[in-house]
């Protein structure tokens, strides 16, 4: 025969508020420890060097592009060299047929015709070139393109 037990008898339950609780503490928590972290920057240092110690060289860099400028007068410049009119054509095949991957910056004086940049860029073409490239720098203190407004001045201290 069985007796019943004069204690109540409960079921187990899961209490979910307490871990809710715990939950949201870890998530700031952590919030607050990678807010707080800071990020190291190193800063260059020149060193020292060792007298009688042989230091490295940086290798030169080369260059794997030619550069070809059109001046005022209608003269085309290959790296800083003046080129004749009848010579543009000839030196652009003999690059092409060195090697077939050569590239080719194209930039124009301030003063330089519209036409005779297109020519030069129709005999680069001409000649097989297909890796083209259009240089434009803008020299410190102009204002940029005619028309174009001016930049705003820089701002205070």
């Amino acid at each position: 025969m069985r007796l019943p037990s004069p204690l109540p008898h409960k079921k187990a339950r899961i209490e979910i508020i307490p871990l809710i609780d715990i939950m949201f503490f870890l998530l700031a928590s952590f919030m607050m420890v990678s807010l707080s972290q800071v990020h190291m920057k190193g800063i260059r240092v020149n060193l020292p060097s060792i007298k009688g110690v042989a230091q490295p060289t940086p290798p030169p860099l080369k260059k794997d592009y030619t550069s070809l400028r059109v001046d005022g007068d209608g003269f085309v410049h290959f790296d800083q060299e003046m080129v004749t009119d009848g010579d543009v054509t000839p030196r652009l095949v003999q690059m092409h047929n060195a090697n077939r991957d050569v590239k080719v910056f194209i930039s124009a004086d301030k003063d330089a015709l519209h036409g005779d940049v297109i020519k030069l860029l129709d005999r680069v073409q001409s000649a097989g070139i297909t890796k083209v490239g259009y240089e434009i720098k803008v020299k410190a203190g102009s204002t940029g393109a005619p028309g174009a407004p001016a930049a705003p001045p820089p701002p205070g201290p």
